[in-house]
């Protein structure tokens, strides 16, 4: 009696133990989100809905969905990740602001880098200046004249307190010694249509989101902010070309989850996500919008932040760059 007892305890335990493995490597089990801190039309909306489409497409239609949380410079999106259950089914779209620069910019930041769990990096993409149609300036020593004789009366939109666009747009006003009011938005799209309106006169974008707001004329394009042009806009002068090298720069987005997600569940998450982008309709989308796939381990990318969070700390602090 004893030993069959035993022996059903054995099995028990076995049935058990390889069920348990089933159930762990059954991901995923429910929905994925990617929580997207932006509203619609911003690059972190239209490269989360890209990916989500393509990963849904790459699990038989399993659903992946994108749910925009804007503000708070990218804050309350990311909270809304870290509030989420721990599971590996939820993400948020990280970006250089919220996952870097926002360390050295706040106080009291409601969240630390070891929180998350970076799984890859998705996209890198050059800045862009550009201007309302009514600003009579085509260049960028037209457009540093015109903001020293308007000086405190010209305004900068800011599409994301934090965000690459508004660091870079400090730093130039630093360089070129003007002082622009400064106008806030929660999200680039709403950004962008007061610029087209005149209601403010220029700022600092994102190629992917700039893009077909230039080619169509109702903004104009002054200069980019990579180290070469873009071949999406090969005649437009980079600032190292009109003679401001130390401006040069842009900004990433890249998917993170909890840093309580089992290794082994982030592991899962980054096959599953450089399986997307390596699809050759995705990366041309990608590119075609000014931006580069970049992919890559979740090491890769967490090494990755902590050098642009180094560099940006220093850039703050030179700049004297403050959120209050």
């Amino acid at each position: 009696m004893f030993l069959r007892k035993l022996a059903v305890a054995a099995v028990a335990g076995l049935f058990f133990s390889f069920s348990t493995v089933a159930a762990a490597e059954e991901f995923p089990n429910k929905p994925i989100k990617i929580i997207a801190p932006s509203s619609p039309g911003g690059v972190l909306d239209l490269t989360s809905r890209l990916v989500a489409d393509k990963l849904s497409k790459n699990l038989d239609g399993h659903a992946v969905v994108v749910e925009n949380m804007p503000g708070g410079g990218g804050i309350i999106g990311i909270r809304g990740m870290l509030r989420a259950e721990p599971d590996g089914h939820t993400l948020v779209m990280g970006s250089l602001g919220p996952n870097a620069a926002n360390y050295a910019l706040y106080d009291d930041l409601p969240y630390e880098a070891s929180d998350f769990a970076p799984v890859m990096n998705v996209i890198a993409m050059p800045s862009v200046l550009i201007v309302s149609p009514d600003l009579p300036v085509t260049n960028l020593e037209e457009f540093k004249e015109y903001a020293l004789e308007n000086n405190e009366d010209i305004s900068m939109a800011i599409a994301t307190l934090g965000a690459s666009s508004h660091l870079i747009g400090q730093m130039m006003q630093n360089e070129m010694g003007f002082d622009a009011i400064n106008v806030v938005y929660k999200g680039a799209s709403p950004a962008v249509t007061d610029l087209v309106g005149g209601q403010v006169d220029f700022m600092i974008d994102n190629m992917i989101t700039a893009l077909p707001m230039i080619n169509s004329g109702r903004v104009r394009a002054i200069a980019a902010f990579g180290e070469e042009r873009s071949p999406l806009l090969p005649d437009l002068p980079t600032v190292s070309e009109q003679g401001y090298p130390e401006l040069t720069g842009g900004t990433w987005i890249g998917l993170l989850t909890s840093a309580e997600v089992p290794a082994e569940t982030v592991a899962q998450l980054n096959k599953l996500f450089n399986e997307v982008l390596a699809d050759e309709e995705v990366r041309a989308s990608l590119q075609k919008q000014g931006g580069e796939p970049l992919g890559g381990s979740p090491q890769e990318f967490k090494d990755f932040i902590d050098r642009e969070t180094e560099r940006w700390a220093n850039v703050i602090k030179a700049a004297n760059i403050t959120i209050e």
